[in-house]
């Protein structure tokens, strides 16, 4: 049994606060309601320590169980909301079994923490990371206070990064080449490649390149799949002749964007598609659709 904001008032405020709160990187999130707040940003295998203090409202004791510290990370399918599938769970016991009588503070510290997976707040997923705090207590119920706190995990920039070629089309109307530069881009990165009509039967009258998010949580029957058209860019108004080749630059810097996930914990992936659409004088739509891998780049100096 936990409080209830609202319902009953706990005896006591728990603030959690981090050792390098200050100096550290902060990062918007999104809560519950909607709003966003300002959380600090932590990669894996860090240290993360600080302190948590209790002060009871005055002229109240608080008699515990103990007091304890759990850091989490949690993924929240949202079709199955509350209930929370926990794949980091790391405790800290601050005390024993005692009475609070004035403001108390314990230092706490978990050393080098293996936090495989980004923070990520989705469509019908989101994985969080939290302190959480609670003061056990025997009949009135525990009372419990969490902080959230950021995951970022960077990669460096791939060895090997192959080009995107295809040639494309409709028999006899239409015949296309596309070529992106690359297939992997960081999130800052520039989709740089051109298209190359090699037959046009059929009056084009614009080209737009989209990108996509697909984002699939669940597995079986209870798989759902959430397509999220981030940016639509357009290459060309107009009808293209045989020959014509039409530049593709879009830059990234401008969407929110995260890192592709792939089959995190069995739980949810994110995909994200260059989708090339041509429309004719018809209205009709032609789509060509196209996966590329994304990742947060690390920008610290490499050795030379």
């Amino acid at each position: 049994m936990n409080y209830i904001i609202g319902a009953f008032k706990p005896p006591c405020d728990i603030f959690v606060t981090f050792s390098d709160e200050r100096s550290r990187k902060q990062v918007a999130v999104k809560k519950d309601n909607g709003k966003t707040t300002m959380v600090p940003a932590f990669q894996s295998l860090e240290t993360i320590a600080g302190e948590v203090s209790i002060a009871p409202v005055p002229g109240k004791r608080i008699e515990h169980m103990g007091v304890k510290i759990e850091l989490l990370g949690q993924i929240e399918l949202y079709f199955d909301r509350g209930n929370f599938y926990d794949f980091t769970s790391l405790v800290r016991e601050l005390d024993v079994p005692g009475e609070i009588y004035e403001r108390k503070t314990y230092p706490f510290e978990f050393s080098t923490v293996e936090m495989p997976y980004e923070s990520y707040n989705g469509t019908n997923v989101r994985l969080r990371y939290i302190l959480k705090v609670t003061i056990g207590r025997n009949y009135v119920g525990n009372i419990v206070e969490s902080r959230d706190f950021c995951v970022r995990n960077y990669s460096p920039l791939p060895s090997i990064n192959n080009s995107i070629k295809m040639e494309v089309g409709i028999e006899d109307c239409l015949h296309i080449e596309f070529e992106y530069s690359k297939s992997k881009y960081h999130l800052k990165d520039v989709i740089v490649g051109k298209i190359y009509f090699l037959l046009v039967r059929i009056k084009i009258k614009n080209m737009e390149l989209e990108i996509r998010r697909r984002e699939s949580t669940g597995s079986g029957p209870n798989t759902y799949v959430e397509t999220e058209t981030l940016a639509k860019f357009e290459l060309m108004d107009g009808a293209p002749v045989r020959g014509e080749s039409i530049p593709v630059r879009l830059f990234l810097t401008p969407y929110e964007l995260t890192p592709t996930y792939r089959n995190i914990n069995n739980k949810f992936s994110v995909k994200y598609y260059l989708n090339l659409v041509l429309v004719d004088e018809e209205d009709r739509r032609y789509f060509k659709q196209q996966e590329i891998n994304m990742f947060r780049l690390d920008e610290t100096p490499q050795p030379s």
